[in-house]
This record gives C-alpha cells, sequence and structure tokens, in this order.
C-alpha cells in the first residue's frame, strides 16, 4: 500500500479499510439515501411522527431582517456560490476520473396529479418566480473535484483538493426547464417517464439546471378542467421530499393567484445558498474539509463505528434465496472493494437492474385508525410501516406464497428528516438536500411471518417489533447516531474516492448492489409542512392540497435503488387524510409479480393492524410447537460468532479507559501545535506503528505453521499438509457464513484488543507501550519530557565526534521497533562538517527465539539494512540530534554516557 515511505497513506488506508469492512456501502445508505422526513418522539411521549407544528399567516408585517452570527456570515459571504458537501458530492455523483464509465446522478422524482390543468406559460412563470427565489433551482456546478494526487497503491486515497466542485446559482432565473407531454391519459402515462427518470434521468451540470419539470396532460396550452399531473425531476443534490412539496405548494399557490386575476405578489428575493447538510448536523466549522473533523472524535465515535461493524453478525438477508452468491463479505470484501474490484465478481446482469414500480393507496378510514392504533400502542406511524415493511420482505425472501420455519434477521433503512437532528437546523426556507436515515435491525421470524400475522385478529408480535423500532431510533437520537454518522461518512468522503467504493460495491455479483433487506420513507403529512416564505410575511402558512382549481388528488415520490440501495423499498406521503405508498425495487433481483405482490401484502398487512380490515384473507398458521421451538431457539442462542463478538467487546472494554486518554491526548496536541502538517505527521507516525505491531504477530504464527508442518514439501518449500490444511479452513470459510463472520469478529476484536493493550501499557511490551502520556519517577509526563528532565551530568562537555561508530543495540523501549527482530546496529557517520550525520540502520529478523521454526526463512534472516538521515542543529543542546523518516522529523536524545568498560 505505501509508495514514497509517507505514513499518511498507512493511515488513511488503513481507515479506509475499516471503514469498508465496518460498514460497507451500507454505510453510505445509513447516512442518506433516503428523502422522507421522520419525526423524532420527545423523551417518553408517544408522537404521531406525521404531526408538524403548525406555521400558521398572522398578518401582513414587514419582511424583519436580522444579521447572522459570524460563523455563519463566513460561509455565506458570497450567497450564491459555496462548495459541496460530501453528503452532495455522493448524489450529483463526484466523478472519479481513473474509471473509464461516468456515474450516474442519484435521482429524486416526485408526481402530483392535479384536478385541472393550468396553461403552458402560467406554470412556466410560476416556476421561474420559484427558481428566482431558490439558489440551488438555477445552480450549476464548478470545479473538477479532482484530488493533488492519489497516494495508495490502488489509487483510491486522496490528498488535497484544489479545485472542489462548487454550487454557482445565478442572481436571476432563467425560464425552467419544462417539458409539456400531450396524452390521452394523463393520469396513466406519466409512470413510464417516472420510471425512466428514476433511473436513467442525466443532468448538465456543467450549465445547469438540475432538475426539470413535465406537465402531462390532454392537449392545448389553454387551462382546462381536465386532470394532469406535474413530474418533478431532481438530482438528489439539490432536493428532498419536503423541498420538493414545498415548491410544488409554492407553484400551484402563484398559479391560482395569477388564474383568479388579483395579481401575484412579488416573491422575496433570493434566499442565500443553503449550509451543506454536514455543516448543519455538526456545526459551521466542524465539518472534516473545514480541518476540525479530527478535533472531534470521541470515543462514542468508535463505539459507533463498532456497532456499525457489528451489525453483520446478525447476517441480515439481503437478497431473495438464490439471487446471490454469498460470498466475499467482512474482511475480505473489503479488501477486495478498495484493490479496485467488486466483491464477489463483477455481476453480469448490474446494467440490466431498473425500478419496478408499484403505487397503492391506504383510505382515509384506514390511515386515521392506523394513526389511532399507532397511539394506543405509544408507537409512531413510522414505527409501524418499518415494522410491516420488514414483515412483508418475510414474505416474499423465499418466494411469494413461501412458509418455511427458516428465520431470518432483517436489516431495514428508515428516512430521517436530519433538519430535526442538527446542532444548526436548516429552517426549509429553500430547496436543498438535508436527507438522511438511519439502520434498523429487525427480527429474526420466519418466513412468512407477516401473511402468517395477517391472519391473526390481534397481531402483537406486529406492535413488539413497532416498538423495538422506536427504541432503537430513540437511542440512536439520544446517543449522538446522526452526529457520529455525519461525521465519520463526511471523513470517507474527504480521503477517498468514495463514489468508486459505491460503484464497485454495486457491480458485485455477491450483493447486487443491495445493503438492506428494505427501506422505508415516510415524509409525513403534506399539509403540515412549512409553506415557502412570502414577500412581506413574517410568519409561514402550511402547505394545502388545494389552490383554487387546483387539488391534489394524488402524490407519489421515489428515489432509485436499482444501482444500489434496499431489497424491497416503499415511500410514503400522506395528503388528504389518505397514505400514498411507492414502491420501488430494483428488477430482476424483485420481478414485477413479486413487487406487486409486496404492495398487497404491505398494505393488507397495515389494514389488519389498523382494524379496518377482517383476518379473513390468511388464516392463522403459528402452531404451538412451532412456537415452543422460536422459543428455545432464542434461549439458546449461542454461536461462534456470537463468542467471538462478547469476546472482542471485553478485550475493547478493557482497555477503555486507555482509550480515552488515548483520545483525549491527541486532541490536546492538536489544540497546541499551530501548523496541523506537523501534527498530522506525528499522528500519521503514531498511527503506521501501532497498526503494523498487531498486523505482524499472525504473519509470523502463519510462518510457524507453515514451516513445523510435517510431511513431504512441494518445491521443498511448501508442506501437504499445510496445503491441505489451507484448503479445509478456506473450505469451511466459503461453506459455512458462521464461520466467516466469527473470523472476521475475532479479527476486528483482536486488534482493537492489541491496540488497547498498548496504549494503557497492560501488554507490558518493551515494543508497544503506546501511552502518549507516560510516566516517568513517579509522575505522568505528558508526551516526551524536555531533554534537561532527563540528560545525566556524564553529558557535560559531550564530545558529538565520539558519537560516529559501530553501536549495538542491547535493549529498547520503543514503538518504531519490534521485540522480533535481533543483532540491531547503528553504524553512525557525521556529514557535513558536523552539520548532519547518516545512520546505517541494520537488523535481523525474526530472532531464533520468537520464531525457532521458520526465521532462517525469512528474507531478512541475513540481515537488511535501513538509511536514515539527520541533521545537527546549533541551537539544540549537545546531546539532541534531529532524525528524519517517515515523513517526520523528532529529536534523538543522548542521554548518558558510560565510560566504563562493558
Amino acid at each position: 500500500l505505501l509508495k514514497g515511505g509517507n505514513t499518511d497513506i498507512f493511515f488513511r488506508t488503513t481507515l479506509l479499510l475499516i471503514f469498508t469492512v465496518g460498514y460497507g456501502v451500507a454505510f453510505v445508505n445509513d447516512a442518506f439515501f433516503s428523502i422522507g422526513s421522520r419525526r423524532i418522539p420527545s423523551r417518553g411521549v408517544s408522537q404521531d411522527v406525521t404531526r408538524r407544528p403548525s406555521h400558521r399567516v398572522v398578518g401582513l408585517k414587514p419582511l424583519s431582517l436580522s444579521v447572522a452570527p459570524d460563523d455563519v456570515q463566513t460561509e455565506t459571504a458570497v450567497p450564491f456560490r459555496r462548495p459541496l458537501g460530501s453528503q452532495e458530492l455522493l448524489m450529483l455523483p463526484r466523478q472519479y476520473s481513473l474509471s473509464p464509465k461516468s456515474f450516474p446522478a442519484m435521482t429524486h422524482c416526485s408526481a402530483y396529479v392535479l384536478s385541472a390543468t393550468p396553461s403552458t406559460e402560467t406554470l412556466r412563470d410560476a416556476a421561474t418566480r420559484a427558481a428566482a427565489q431558490h439558489p440551488l433551482l438555477r445552480a450549476r456546478v464548478e470545479g473538477n473535484g479532482e484530488p493533488n494526487k492519489r497516494i495508495d497503491f490502488f489509487q483510491m486515497v486522496r490528498e488535497g483538493e484544489p479545485d472542489p466542485l462548487t454550487f454557482v446559482a445565478d442572481g436571476s432565473a432563467a425560464d425552467v426547464p419544462l417539458v409539456v407531454v400531450n396524452v390521452k391519459n394523463p393520469t396513466e402515462a406519466w409512470v413510464t417517464q417516472f420510471n425512466s427518470d428514476l433511473d436513467s434521468a442525466e443532468y448538465d451540470t456543467e450549465n445547469g439546471p438540475l432538475w426539470k419539470m413535465t406537465l402531462f396532460r390532454v392537449s392545448g396550452d389553454a387551462p382546462s378542467d381536465s386532470a394532469c399531473v406535474v413530474s418533478l425531476t431532481f438530482n438528489h443534490a439539490v432536493s428532498d421530499q419536503s423541498s420538493a412539496n414545498m415548491l410544488i405548494d409554492q407553484i400551484l399557490r402563484d398559479v391560482a393567484a395569477a388564474e383568479a386575476g388579483g395579481g401575484v405578489a412579488p416573491p422575496p428575493s433570493s434566499a442565500e445558498m443553503p449550509r451543506s447538510l454536514e455543516r448543519n448536523v455538526l456545526g459551521v466549522g466542524n465539518a472534516w474539509p473545514d480541518g476540525n473533523g479530527l478535533s472531534k472524535l470521541t470515543p462514542r465515535t468508535l463505539t459507533y463505528v463498532a456497532g456499525k461493524a457489528a451489525e453483520g453478525l446478525k447476517s441480515p438477508v439481503i437478497l431473495p434465496d438464490g439471487a446471490g452468491s454469498d460470498t466475499g463479505g467482512g474482511v475480505a470484501a473489503a479488501l477486495t472493494t478498495i484493490s479496485g474490484n467488486s466483491a464477489g465478481g463483477k455481476s453480469a446482469k448490474a446494467g440490466d437492474r431498473k425500478s419496478t414500480l408499484q403505487f397503492r393507496t391506504l383510505s382515509a378510514a384506514a390511515t386515521e385508525a392506523l394513526r389511532l392504533k399507532c397511539r394506543a400502542e405509544s408507537v409512531s406511524v413510522t414505527a409501524a410501516l418499518a415494522s410491516a415493511v420488514a414483515f412483508t420482505s418475510s414474505d416474499l425472501v423465499a418466494g411469494v406464497g413461501a412458509n418455511g420455519k427458516k428465520e431470518r434477521n432483517y436489516k431495514v433503512l428508515q428516512s430521517l428528516d436530519m433538519r430535526r437532528v442538527s446542532s444548526d437546523p436548516d429552517p426549509l426556507e429553500t430547496m436543498s438536500c438535508q436527507a438522511g436515515s438511519m439502520d434498523l435491525m429487525l427480527g429474526p421470524f420466519a418466513d412468512g411471518s407477516g401473511r402468517k400475522l395477517a391472519g391473526d385478529f390481534e397481531p402483537e408480535q406486529f406492535w413488539d417489533v413497532a416498538r423495538e423500532s422506536q427504541a432503537q431510533t430513540k437511542l440512536f437520537v439520544e446517543s449522538g447516531g446522526p452526529e457520529q454518522a455525519v461525521r465519520v461518512f463526511d471523513f470517507a468522503m474527504t480521503i477517498s474516492d468514495l463514489n468508486n467504493l459505491v460503484h464497485l460495491t454495486a457491480q458485485s455479483e455477491s450483493s447486487q448492489g443491495r445493503a438492506y433487506s428494505a427501506g422505508v420513507s415516510n415524509a409525513g403529512v403534506y399539509e403540515r409542512q412549512p409553506a415557502a416564505p412570502v414577500a412581506g410575511f413574517v410568519d409561514r402558512d402550511t402547505l394545502k392540497a388545494n389552490h383554487g382549481r387546483y387539488a391534489i388528488e394524488d402524490v407519489h415520490f421515489a428515489t432509485s435503488h436499482a444501482r444500489s440501495g434496499c431489497l424491497y423499498q416503499v415511500s410514503c406521503l400522506t395528503v388528504d387524510g389518505k397514505a400514498r405508498f411507492t414502491f420501488h425495487p430494483a428488477a430482476p433481483i424483485v420481478s414485477e409479480r413479486e413487487g406487486a405482490a409486496f404492495a398487497d401484502y404491505f398494505v393488507d398487512l397495515l389494514e389488519v393492524a389498523a382494524g379496518t380490515k377482517k383476518a379473513s384473507t390468511v388464516k392463522a398458521v403459528a402452531a404451538e410447537e412451532d412456537k415452543k421451538e422460536g422459543e428455545k431457539k432464542k434461549k439458546s442462542l449461542v454461536s461462534l460468532t456470537g463468542i467471538a463478538a462478547i469476546s472482542g467487546a471485553a478485550g475493547i472494554l478493557l482497555h477503555a479507559g486507555g482509550w480515552a486518554s488515548f483520545f483525549e491526548s491527541v486532541q490536546t496536541m492538536k489544540a497546541n501545535i499551530p501548523d496541523d502538517a506537523d501534527f498530522w505527521a506525528a499522528l500519521n507516525f503514531w498511527i503506521f506503528f501501532a497498526v503494523a505491531h498487531p498486523i505482524l504477530q499472525p504473519i509470523l504464527w502463519i510462518s510457524e505453521v507453515l514451516h513445523g508442518s510435517p510431511g513431504n514439501q512441494i518445491a521443498d518449500l511448501l508442506p501437504i499438509t499445510f496445503l491441505l490444511g489451507n484448503v479445509v479452513v478456506i473450505a469451511a470459510l466459503a461453506l459455512s457464513k458462521e464461520l466467516r463472520n466469527a473470523l472476521n469478529v475475532a479479527l476486528v476484536g483482536a486488534f482493537f484488543a492489541y491496540v488497547g493493550g498498548g496504549i494503557d501499557g497492560q501488554l507490558g511490551l518493551g515494543d508497544f507501550n503506546l501511552q502518549l502520556d507516560d510516566s516517568y519517577k513517579g509522575s505522568i509526563v505528558k508526551g516526551c519530557p524536555a531533554y534537561n528532565e532527563v540528560r545525566q551530568p556524564s553529558m557535560d562537555n559531550f564530545d558529538l565526534n565520539k558519537y560516529q561508530g559501530l553501536w549495538y543495540e542491547h535493549k529498547f523501549h520503543d514503538w518504531t521497533q519490534f521485540k522480533e527482530v535481533y543483532d540491531t546496529t547503528l553504524d553512525i557517520k557525521l556529514t557535513d562538517g558536523g552539520q548532519g550525520w547518516l545512520d546505517d540502520f541494520g537488523v535481523k529478523g525474526p530472532a531464533p527465539k520468537a520464531a525457532p521454526l521458520s526465521w532462517d526463512k525469512s528474507p531478512v534472516a541475513n540481515g537488511a539494512h535501513y538509511f536514515l538521515f539527520g541533521r545537527v542543529d546549533k541551537n539544540d543542546p549537545p546531546g539532541v540530534l534531529r532524525e528524519s523518516g517517515f515523513g517526520v522529523e523528532f529529536p534523538n536524545y543522548i542521554v548518558d554516557v558510560k565510560t566504563e568498560r562493558l
């Protein structure tokens, strides 16, 4: 992985590997793959997730002006220009110049069925007025987004970005991109274009705009009383569903006002460019590109990363039976991906995946009954939808109509409106994307559980899972999960070509681009969302489903999951008292028939749960014997993976105090070092050796096993028994997902436990005491002691010339060296008239004591030489020599001179 001896490469690549192991591309979805809005319940209070605060116009007042805080002004000093945030770079997307193919944009579509048809001119004028108010609707993108260089062997780790991708919005809007389609039946014709745009829409990012509007009407430019459909298609970097709803409401409001003949009120002047999601959630100045990301890392961040990695232990279903190879998970998949290849090989059908659409509506009576039932069960509507999508997934993973005893876990992607969990929330006064999401881990439950529940009059298990969904959501929010999710994603996008990782995962034969069992995006109640600001009004109204003769009769929205995302995905918005659902999984993974069955089963289960439908379609088939067997399985849930996870967690927690002290010390170092380059050089140097030591241990162990294996040898080197042993182990790992998971978990746990032991000094190793603050003469020393604190009187009148010569190392307490080496020498010569020095550093390894069976097979058994360079600074006291290596300069202290013979 190393080029040029720079430890920054190793540091960034190692963290990218840990990120990929812990999350895969699933984390991309976890942070940002949703467009809905989810209200977070207050502590101890059950709330309807669709209920939002009311914003009412209280009268005409002059629009109040206020001065923004200094930290905000610095970001918006140029109102219509700013670099894209990490989430926006994912969705635009930022391209990978080394790829032969361009990555497609992530598209957000929202279609509104209207009771009447406006004239083309009036509709265009209203949309143009809206674009003049919302900078991202008239934005283009400048810059190339290329790093200064890619610094790892696989060309995936970035350093610097001199010309970042930047939103630029002109002061006024040109005519909006309005496409008019004349059809016989607009309420049906829009679906084909909606489906096509969802997967294949293209945007002229260099010139803009990053959206379009399509009007499906019967015919003619004049207004009519015939129904029409207005479809909005956005590059997801500039929109979320709350923004889209605000936009269509603003357009219809102005159309109705123009037709009423009273004139349209002048729009407010253009809003400022909205801040990126990262700066809203983390606070201005705290995003990773701002330079303060590292200072915000805490033990909670590490806990969050470990928790994300542990989600894989439950092996949630991500593909229907027979749809994937189920190989290449964990560390192996991560290494494959960051090396520029797709885990499990490239899928031949990756380019054929397309969204398959189904639309369903829950009646007003059923929607209200569901809301009231949720309140009675002390859960939110979104929690109920999450329960429904998980149970319905169980009905399809083994095939339509399958009923089996196999139990599975389900990983559900639940949408979140990040405006509700931001340190400085976006006020939703202009178009932007502030969408996020979180993971729900639900189950296990048996195949066909959803249909079984639909056959029960009181499906208690349904509400138990809904309560579990709500509890996980509450814990995620209250433990700072949104902040940690955004922070870690922001880091990964900054240091790596994350969009290429998404591409490689989308191409994967083993995952088919799937990262979740299912996803649910609930955008709440349309009429309770705030409307766009109006000039002359201080308070804001709410959205209206009726403006003049225009009533919203139906609405559906979606983002594409064809390339990567969820196995089953449903999006919901409630308008006029009815919950409107869009089901949009990816075909051919999910066929159109299976998609239709999923939609029917989902709505059927909700109606039974709400009590508006008798449980007559499916009979209860859960026998007492099956229940006892399920309880027995839960009670005996002891597995290799569980044992490995518990052991690994215990090993990490054992050193929790050391980790906490380490993060505190790192932040202190960062605050006390004025030059970031100096700080990173020192930290990278430390991380290089902190990672290298534990990696060396299994290498030496495998070498001992290799050379200690009995039997005949192939080419006088490879024992047949060693080869057969490898075949057995590889076959076992290939056949058993449990073994693969257990091994991955054990390796990750052992790694962090070993490093933790070095951090708190519990390992007692002279070569792996990683404590940044050590003890000296009974007191704690912060960092390195000063030279005059440790020099001995024998250093008086020190003669530097006597430092030249061949030195033999007897003992060391130094984490830059390894206990497995021996016969270490330093052949030192002064250069440049005593102003510099050269060290021919000789070492052999491993030592016969450390590796008795394989030491003589090592490539450095006969010694290896490395040249270190340094200088003598006239401002330093005698005995201090400055050494350069690994991109760092650090002082060597000569503290004592022994004159007696040894």
